[in-house]
């Protein structure tokens, strides 16, 4: 008794309606399997999450990937390298020293439509150098170009402020000497003339902690 009405219950019970999903799921699959099929790579930046506050990245290039997919030609032309997200997960740092660290990249880590697969991930590891986040002040040195009136001369350059604070990667910081402004063009000025300019670190994992407008004060005098 209880037999039948357990598959009264859980088979019987609204039957068409399970044929019918049935037949659908069927159906999709043998379109799927029976369509062409093709295979592209994509270039997919990789994706760090969890990082450790106060923890750089000290690789100057972006670090990516050649994400391989095989599947339905159809589906496969509709997907972007946009779509495709390689995603590292960093906490694991927040338990170690600065350094080089290797990290696998997963084909997990991606969200692919039905049918459609990886066939490889180029490469399959990636391996990186981290360094504690550290700040610094530095003096501003203006660039001051240009073609003077004649007898006159360049007596004086001065910036305001002085220095401006940095961050970045500790080793990289150590290493920067100065922050310097865009060239100046003080052709023509007799006397005194002040100008705006933004300062800029030529490293490019050092950069300025917060954002900052320097006056460069040029004064000139006549050639004795």
């Amino acid at each position: 008794m209880k037999r039948a009405s357990f598959f009264r219950r859980f088979i019987l019970h609204n039957l068409g309606l399970k044929i019918v999903s049935l037949a659908l799921a069927v159906l999709l699959w043998v379109s799927i399997s029976s369509a062409p099929r093709a295979e592209v790579g994509f270039n997919v930046p990789i994706e760090f999450h969890n990082v450790p506050e106060g923890f750089e990245t000290n690789t100057d290039s972006s670090p990516q990937a050649q994400v391989r997919l095989r599947g339905p030609d159809r589906a496969v032309r509709r997907i972007t390298a946009e779509d495709l997200h390689l995603v590292i997960d960093a906490a694991s740092l927040a338990k170690s020293e600065p350094g080089e660290r290797t990290f696998e990249l997963m084909a997990g880590k991606l969200n692919l439509p039905a049918g459609v697969e990886v066939v490889q991930i180029v490469p399959s590891s990636v391996r990186l150098s981290f360094d504690r986040r550290a700040y610094r002040n530095l003096e501003v040195r203006a660039r001051v170009l240009g073609s003077f009136a004649p007898g006159y001369k360049i007596a004086n350059v001065s910036t305001n402020p002085a220095e401006v604070s940095v961050v970045g990667p500790e080793k990289r910081v150590n290493a920067v000497e100065a922050a310097m402004t865009d060239p100046i063009d003080a052709s023509g000025v007799m006397g005194k003339q002040t100008f705006l300019s933004t300062p800029y670190v030529q490293d490019p994992l050092v950069r300025l902690a917060r954002p900052t407008t320097v006056r460069v004060t040029v004064v000139t005098e006549k050639t004795k």
